[in-house]
């Protein structure tokens, strides 16, 4: 296997990021568990909006299609999920291990952001940190404690209301044993049904990442069907329709049984790994009109 290469890393996400507004800002912020590499954009004064990748190569870059859009209003923060590929750092620690954990750092970050009341979304293995975030949260809620995140949506979430399907771990799993970029291409071709609408830049990036020296990602259940209940802030959930992961119209309604204040929509001509970096124009208006 081809040794993994940090500098062929770095030049293909900063491609990726040249393609955010020119007026982009790159922070760092400290937690416990090691600097967490955030790309902001949009007014000071804009309403925060937290956003956060799939796992795998995805990282914060991913976010270029939307992040002019969002940022017009709102103050976008776009998180490199830490111990995964990105710019994010463990310093050499173990990284998060367990959910709590993952709560706890993405509180760290909120905090060194300076943001206490978020809207918060997440594409596929960030969707499902942001949901079990947003859960967490319901019991800590009290008159003088207020509301953490005020607006969740969900971009084709993964493990949230709905299993893999069987063939889609089949086609993973040569990947996820022995990455190589060849082996990435191949599987998000399968996936994006020939990789037609995948942007080249983006996808050098999910190649670069192959064999990123990653902390082993935090596993877990679904959020538990009471916490979930007891949600109360309004959630959006988008699922891709050629989605090959999971049963699409499965995830919309367990979605639907599970959340009290959730919207469902099946976004047109795209798959789940396409997302967000080659999405519909409805993607952006749906988003738009959610947190607006």
């Amino acid at each position: 296997m081809r040794a993994y290469d940090s500098a062929a890393f770095r030049e293909a996400y900063d491609r990726v990021m040249a393609k955010w507004p020119a007026d982009r800002e790159a922070v760092t912020v400290p937690t416990p568990f090691g600097p967490t590499h955030v790309n902001v954009h949009g007014p000071r004064d804009g309403d925060p909006l937290v956003l956060l990748p799939g796992g795998g190569g995805a990282t914060s870059a991913s976010w270029y299609a939307q992040a002019a859009q969002l940022g017009r209003e709102r103050r976008v923060y776009a998180v490199d999920l830490i111990g995964a590929a990105g710019l994010s750092g463990t310093d050499g620690g173990p990284g998060p291990r367990t959910v709590a954990d993952l709560v706890v750092w993405l509180d760290a970050v909120l905090d060194g952001l300076g943001v206490r009341e978020v809207s918060l979304g997440g594409h596929s293995y960030g969707a499902w940190i942001a949901l079990h975030h947003a859960a967490h949260h319901v019991a800590q809620d009290s008159p003088r404690t207020p509301r953490r995140v005020r607006r969740l949506f969900l971009l084709d979430p993964t493990r949230c209301f709905a299993g893999y399907r069987t063939a889609y771990l089949l086609h993973a799993l040569p990947m996820l044993l022995r990455p190589t970029p060849r082996r990435v291409r191949a599987f998000l071709e399968w996936e994006t049904g020939g990789g037609a609408a995948l942007d080249p830049d983006w996808l050098r990036l999910q190649e670069a990442a192959a064999g990123f020296p990653s902390a082993k990602p935090v596993t877990g259940p679904r959020p538990a069907p009471q916490a979930l209940r007891a949600l109360d802030v309004p959630v959006l959930l988008l699922v891709a329709a050629n989605s090959r992961t999971h049963d699409t119209y499965e995830v919309t309604a367990r979605a639907e049984e599970a959340l009290r204040h959730v919207v469902t929509a099946v976004l047109p001509d795209v798959s789940h790994h396409a997302l967000p970096q080659a999405a519909p124009p409805e993607l952006g208006r749906r988003l738009r009109e959610f947190l607006s």
